[in-house]
C-alpha cells in the first residue's frame, strides 16, 4: 500500500491541527468537486481557502507556523504542506497557470471519510436491485456482466456484516450507560434510528432478499450449465484478466459458485442479525426496568448495593479487579473462616436413649383468605406481565376509531404507562402486529421526556 500512499499521508490527520486540516480539506473537495475535473485553479482555491481563515468559526491553528501568518498566508501555507503529504499534486499549463488536483487515492479516502463523518447507510436495495436486473439482462458482453454481479455480491455481504458487527458493538456499549434517560436515549435517539429505521427494518420489508434470491441463484445456475455463456464470457474475462480462455473459464465457474454459495448462505447472517437486534433490545429493557425497580426486598437491597459499587469504581477510576479496595465492602459482609486438624478434632456429642412416642396429626383447615390473597397476587403479576399479544390490544383499544395517533396521547401516569410506550415502540418493527410506527420529533409527557412517534393502524 505505501507504494501508492505516502509514508506521511496520514500526519494532516493526526497532528494537534486536525481539525484544520480536514475542514480545509473539505473545503477543496467540496470546490473541485463541482468541476469537470478535481483540478483548479490555485489562486480560486487560495481565495477559498483565505475566506475559511477569515471566518470567526475557523478552527484555531495550534502551530506556530500556521499562527504567524495572515488569512492568505495560511491558505498559501496550507496548500504547500497538503501538497508535501501526498494529499494534492500542482502542475503548470502551456498558459503559465497553476493548477491543484487531489490525487486519484486521495478523492476515494475522503470521499470514504466523509461517508463515515456523515452516518450514511448502504442502499442494501440498490445492491439487490442491481445483481437481479443484471441477472436477468440479455447482454453481449457476459463477461463484464458477470464481474458487475460478482462486484455488488460482495459489497452487500460486506454490508451485512458491517451491520452485524454494529449491533454487537451497540449492545456492548450498553453497559456503559448507568441512567434510564441514557439508555433509552441510547436505544431510540441512537440505536432504532440509525440501525433499525435506517438498515434493519428495510432488510425485513423492501429490501428483502427472500423476494428475489430464488430467481437470481436459478438464473445463475442455468448460465454455469450454458456452454455458449460460458464460452462468451470465459473469453471477455481472459481479455480484461489478460490470462488464457481455459483460465478464464476456470474463473466464470469460480465466480459464479461464489454467488450462488454467497446468496445460500445469506440466512445464516441474516438469522445472527436477528437474534443480535432482539438481545439488544430485550438487554436494554431489562437493564432500565432494573434501575427503575426501587424497593426494600432482597433484589431491591441487591441493586443497591451494586449501583454503590458501581459509583465507587466510577469515582475512584478502578478496574475490575480492584472491587476490592471499596472499603464500605469491608463491613457489609463478615465471613468467618475456621479449619481442623482431621475429623477427631470435632466434638460428638453424646446421644441418649430415647423412647419415641409418636403424636396424634392435627387436621387443620386451609386458609381460604389467605389462598384466595396469594391466587390474586398470582393473577395481578400474570396480568402485569407484556406481551406482543397484550401491547397490540392495548394500542387497539387507545386507538379506539382513529386510525393513527401520538405515542404521547397515551396515558402516562406511573412507570408502568411508560414501559407500554416503550415496548409499543419496540413491537412496532414486527410485521406480524396490526399497528406500525414512525418516528417523530422529542417531547416531553406525564414528567417524562422521550422521541415521540406516530402509532397507525396497518390497513
Amino acid at each position: 500500500m505505501f507504494h501508492i500512499i505516502p509514508d506521511n499521508f496520514f500526519v494532516p490527520l493526526s497532528s494537534p491541527n486536525k481539525i484544520v486540516y480536514w475542514e480545509c480539506i473539505c473545503r477543496l473537495f467540496s470546490t473541485m468537486e463541482h468541476q469537470l475535473s478535481f483540478g483548479v485553479e490555485r489562486d480560486v482555491l487560495v481565495d477559498e481557502l483565505e475566506y475559511y481563515f477569515d471566518q470567526a468559526q475557523a478552527a484555531e491553528a495550534v502551530e506556530e507556523e500556521f499562527q504567524a501568518l495572515d488569512s492568505r498566508g495560511k491558505a498559501n501555507s496550507m496548500l504547500r504542506k497538503l501538497e508535501f503529504y501526498g494529499w494534492i499534486e500542482i502542475e503548470t499549463d502551456k498558459s503559465y497557470v497553476q493548477r491543484v488536483n487531489f490525487k486519484e487515492y486521495a478523492v476515494r479516502l475522503v470521499k470514504t471519510l466523509l461517508e463515515i463523518a456523515e452516518g450514511r447507510q448502504i442502499e442494501y436495495q440498490g445492491y439487490i436491485y442491481t445483481i437481479y436486473s443484471l441477472v436477468r439482462s440479455n447482454t453481449d458482453h457476459p463477461g463484464i456482466v458477470l464481474l458487475q454481479i460478482l462486484e455488488n455480491t460482495d459489497l452487500l455481504i460486506t454490508g451485512l456484516k458491517n451491520l452485524n458487527s454494529n449491533i454487537k458493538h451497540y449492545i456492548d456499549e450498553l453497559t456503559k450507560h448507568s441512567t434510564v434517560a441514557e439508555i433509552m436515549d441510547a436505544l431510540f435517539n441512537d440505536y432504532i434510528t440509525n440501525i433499525v429505521d435506517k438498515a434493519y427494518h428495510r432488510l425485513l420489508t423492501s429490501d428483502n432478499v427472500s423476494k428475489f434470491r430464488p430467481e437470481i441463484i436459478e438464473r445463475l445456475e442455468g448460465k454455469s450449465r450454458s456452454k455458449s455463456y460460458l464460452t462468451k464470457a470465459a473469453e471477455e474475462i481472459a481479455g480484461i484478466r489478460e490470462i488464457s480462455a481455459e483460465e478464464g473459464k476456470e474463473l466464470v465457474y469460480r465466480y459464479l459458485h461464489e454467488i450462488i454459495e454467497a446468496f445460500r448462505n445469506m440466512d445464516d447472517i441474516l438469522m445472527e442479525i436477528n437474534q443480535k437486534n432482539t438481545q439488544y433490545q430485550r438487554a436494554a429493557i431489562n437493564r432500565a426496568k432494573f434501575l427503575l425497580s426501587g424497593n426494600e426486598d432482597v433484589r431491591g437491597q441487591l441493586k443497591e448495593i451494586l449501583l454503590g459499587i458501581n459509583e465507587a469504581i466510577n469515582e475512584e477510576h478502578l478496574e475490575l479487579g480492584g472491587i476490592y479496595r471499596i472499603e464500605f465492602l469491608e463491613g457489609l459482609i463478615r465471613i468467618y473462616h475456621s479449619s481442623v486438624m482431621d475429623e477427631n478434632s470435632l466434638y460428638s456429642p453424646t446421644e441418649g436413649r430415647k423412647e419415641f412416642v409418636p403424636q396424634q396429626l392435627a387436621e387443620e383447615e386451609p386458609d381460604r383468605k389467605l389462598r384466595q390473597e396469594k391466587m390474586r397476587r398470582l393473577a395481578e403479576k400474570m396480568q402485569r406481565i407484556l406481551s406482543p399479544e397484550k401491547i397490540g390490544k392495548y394500542v387497539e383499544e387507545n386507538l379506539g376509531n382513529r386510525n393513527e395517533m401520538h405515542a404521547a396521547e397515551l396515558p402516562l401516569e406511573n412507570v408502568e404507562d411508560f414501559i407500554k410506550i416503550i415496548y409499543i415502540r419496540l413491537y412496532g418493527q414486527r410485521k406480524n402486529m396490526r399497528y406500525q410506527v414512525e418516528s417523530l420529533k422529542e417531547t416531553e409527557a406525564g414528567g417524562y421526556r422521550f422521541k415521540d412517534f406516530m402509532i397507525r393502524r396497518k390497513k
